[in-house]
Order: C-alpha cells, then sequence, then structure tokens
C-alpha cells in the first residue's frame, strides 16, 4: 500500500520512507532540469535569492509539453536525474529535501542526501501523460525564457512515486538487483 506525504516535505515524514516504498505525494512541487539548475546555482554562488524558498521543496527533474485546452499541463515525464547530479548537492545544502527523476545518482548526491535527510524519488520512465493527471495546476514562477525548461509551481494530488533513494542511505538501484540475485 502506497504512503501518503505531503509537499512542501517534512523531516519526520521522510525519515519512516524506505528505498522500495510507494508513495502518493500531494502538495506543492516545482519543475526544473539542467538549465534551470545551473541558473539557480549562477544566482546562489552571487548571492542572489533564489525565485522561490528551497526549504522542504520538491523538484521534479521535468520539462512538461503545452497544455490542451482545459488540462492543466502537458504530457510530464521525468527526465534523466544524472543531469542534475553536478547542482544537486549545494542545493540539497540549501534546504531542498526531495526530488524526482528517473535513474541513479552520483555518491556526492547521495552524500548530500543523507546529509540532509531527503529522499530522491523515481517517477516512471514513459509514463508522462499518466503523471500529468496527478497535476492540477501549473505556472512559471521563474526563467520564463527557457520555455519548457522554465521553473514552474505545480499542484499535485496523489503523483505516484517509488522511494528510490532514503534519507537513510537506501538505494533501490543497488538493494533491488540484489534481492533478484539471491
Amino acid at each position: 500500500m502506497a504512503k501518503v506525504i505531503h509537499a512542501p516535505l517534512q523531516a519526520q515524514e521522510l525519515e519512516t520512507l524506505r528505498a522500495g516504498d510507494s508513495v502518493l505525494l500531494s502538495g506543492t512541487i516545482y519543475t526544473g532540469r539542467d538549465a534551470a539548475h545551473k541558473r539557480l546555482c549562477a544566482q546562489v554562488e552571487k548571492g542572489e535569492a533564489l525565485p522561490f524558498d528551497l526549504r522542504n521543496q520538491v523538484i521534479y527533474y521535468a520539462g512538461p509539453c503545452p497544455a490542451k485546452p482545459g488540462d492543466a499541463i502537458g504530457s510530464c515525464g521525468p527526465t534523466t536525474s544524472y543531469r542534475m547530479d553536478a547542482y544537486a548537492p549545494m542545493l540539497c545544502d540549501l534546504g531542498l529535501i526531495g526530488m524526482i527523476g528517473k535513474g541513479q545518482r552520483s555518491a556526492e548526491v547521495i552524500r548530500a542526501i543523507q546529509r540532509n535527510g531527503g529522499v530522491y524519488f523515481a517517477a516512471t520512465g514513459g509514463a508522462g501523460a499518466l503523471i500529468a493527471g496527478s497535476v492540477r495546476s501549473a505556472r512559471v514562477i521563474a526563467y520564463d525564457d527557457l520555455g519548457a525548461e522554465a521553473i514552474r509551481e505545480l499542484q499535485v494530488e496523489n503523483l505516484p512515486l517509488i522511494v528510490a533513494i532514503d534519507a537513510h542511505g537506501g538505494n533501490l538501484y543497488e538493494e533491488g538487483p540484489a534481492r533478484y540475485r539471491r
């Protein structure tokens, strides 16, 4: 049975999650891919304010398609996460506590997740239209010039995810295959 969690996330809630757990996420999350992450980190390095407070937030690595009339968003599938690995540790140290994407993460990102009590969630690749059904509203909040890669604030309801890396260092990408080898 899936655990129901809400964003912004709470550290106490994340402590109960383990790699492999199914979750349904509701609340406010943000989209951002590598171009947006590069700009966020550049702003931090310049001492500039960020377009949103990262503390306890979730970034979904996605560049949504345009919405059809009447829809909140178009197809919204996950992007390969390692493209954000150069930026994720800095953002985690600034309070980012959840990331959603697909694929494995670097050792440095895993250490940042553990150090900050965060979680990396996996979304199902190829299921962008299904995922879009969990998005109730979407609005661009930063970097509009990036088009699909602009940062969007999403209101989601029951977004289906899997805990890929938990706050304790559990890693589904390592533990899952090991279980099948036995």
